[in-house]
């Protein structure tokens, strides 16, 4: 022995999981915002869906294929032609097992758009079903409100 004291290994500590305090809808809302910016501003649908979406997913955007593996192929050829795409949220609203995200995207080199995203969410909360609806924002208005 060398003369240091030996110290044996601690135990392993066990995995304590506290209890949620969230309500199912903020809870919701918070997975939508963190996949919505992990898929669009950060650019990476592949890990966005990996932590996000349930086994499932539903899609109605007519120009997305259905399913997980739509949605990476789509999400990614965006991430290759507009690397300086961004979305920003304007406001969330949820009710029950939906999320609605009231959104700009700014496509540089393209069109932006006012869009409205809706989300189901399973009840382990996970995004399983999407909506949207896109507007172009042309600058022309027939009052001063805005978009947002």
């Amino acid at each position: 022995m060398s003369g240091q004291a030996q110290h044996s290994p601690e135990p392993p500590q066990p995995e304590i999981h506290q209890p949620e305090t969230r309500s199912p809808e903020t809870r919701n809302k918070e997975t939508a915002i963190a996949f919505y910016d992990m898929m669009f501003n950060q650019a990476d649908p592949r890990r966005a869906v990996e932590a996000y979406v349930g086994a499932d997913y539903i899609q109605h955007n007519p120009h997305v294929r259905d399913g997980k593996a739509g949605f990476i192929d789509y999400f990614e050829r965006m991430a290759r032609e507009f690397p300086e795409k961004k979305v920003i949220i304007k406001r969330a609203v949820a009710e029950e097992d939906l999320v609605v995200l009231h959104c700009h995207q700014i496509w540089p080199g393209s069109d932006d758009f006012a869009g409205m995203d809706i989300f189901r969410f399973d009840a382990g909360g996970k995004i399983v079903e999407h909506w949207d609806v896109l507007q172009v924002i042309t600058g022309l208005s027939a009052h001063e409100n805005g978009l947002f």
